[in-house]
């Protein structure tokens, strides 16, 4: 006896809701393990200190995304950051502090070196772009390329700064800049998370209310067919990575800023994070598919995860296989979903 059609337009919608939130399920129930293990993970205290950890990893995944969307990927991210970090921290120091880099440079705005940082990464990201749409490197090749030269570049820069250690006594002001906040009543509203909501609106306008967006979604989805409509790729795709670029050079400076120093390890593995938060948020590996508020949601789950984890007391290696099935679960449900689509 087979079932009636209303009947089965009910099983098919809610196996449709499942595979659509199936990641989501299962980070809740990571979730609810953690809680029954450590109650005490459910607290206020812990949940601004996810907010404000979270705020340069939004920032990062806002950058990565769209090169997602259009259907690449970015493993630089990490050097990129620590680049930001170690350039900013030695333009940064104190005035006063006994071991300064450039000990005849008068103090400078903040301002400055953080746009020069911002600039830095979008030459290496607008690089990248062009790599991979002009010449059609493969993303992933390409992003290893940018990755290691970016990487031997800084640690050029850090070894001959510091004789490789590690970049202190910054300024009051920079330190502030990240770790300062405003107090409303008992709640501490760091100015780190208002710099990523802030971020968070300038690239919900980008991606919904421009041409550039519209045009690195068609480009994501059928590149063919963008081409066919008149859309320039080469432009539209390597300003999505100077786009990025920018991004990772705000979120390496505040990096910076916030642990109060800085090395060339600095941001590395950051990548992994940032992708990884992208593809629990929704943002399809096959390009074309993909929300703000899915990226910023994404990054919340897994650094609740992260801290969760952490929080427990699960073994660093445990928690590199859970983030690994968490990101292969991610992948095969996305997999999915455009297999039913074809």
């Amino acid at each position: 006896m087979t079932d009636n059609p209303l009947m089965q337009q009910r099983k098919d919608k809610i196996k449709k809701l499942l595979l659509n939130n199936a990641i989501y399920i299962v980070l809740l129930i990571f979730l609810i393990v953690i809680i029954v293990i450590e109650p005490r993970f459910l607290s206020f205290k812990n949940l601004q200190f996810i907010l404000s950890q979270s705020s340069t990893k939004i920032i990062m995944a806002l950058g990565v995304a769209g090169i997602i969307v259009l259907g690449g990927t970015d493993l630089s991210i990490g050097r990129m950051i620590g680049m930001s970090a170690i350039v900013t921290a030695t333009l940064l120091q104190s005035v006063n502090a006994t071991r300064r880099i450039y000990a005849d440079m008068p103090e400078i705005p903040i301002i400055f070196p953080i746009l020069l940082v911002m600039l830095l990464c979008a030459f290496f990201a607008a690089i990248h772009g062009f790599v991979v749409f002009k010449f059609k490197v493969a993303p992933f090749i390409a992003s290893l390329g940018i990755q290691l030269a970016v990487y031997g570049s800084m640690s050029l820069y850090f070894e001959k700064a510091n004789a490789g250690s590690p970049i202190g006594n910054l300024s009051d002001k920079f330190t502030n800049f990240a770790q300062g906040g405003f107090q409303i009543g008992s709640f501490r509203l760091p100015y780190i998370m208002i710099y990523a909501a802030i971020c968070v609106a300038v690239m919900w306008v980008v991606w919904n209310k421009t041409r550039l967006g519209r045009n690195m979604f068609a480009i994501g989805g059928n590149q063919e067919a963008a081409t066919v409509s008149g859309v320039s790729i080469l432009k539209n795709a390597v300003l999505v990575y100077i786009i990025a670029g920018l991004l990772y050079g705000f979120a390496g400076a505040l990096e910076g800023a916030r642990t109060g120093s800085a090395t060339n390890q600095l941001g590395q593995g950051y990548e992994l994070d940032a992708i990884s938060s992208c593809v629990v948020g929704g943002v399809s590996m096959r390009g074309g598919v993909g929300s703000i508020s899915g990226v910023v949601i994404g990054v919340l789950l897994f650094q609740v995860i992260n801290y969760g984890l952490i929080f427990i007391s699960v073994s660093p290696y445990i928690q590199y296989i859970i983030k690994g099935s968490i990101i292969i679960v991610a992948v095969a449900i996305d997999t999915q979903k455009y297999t039913k689509k074809k």
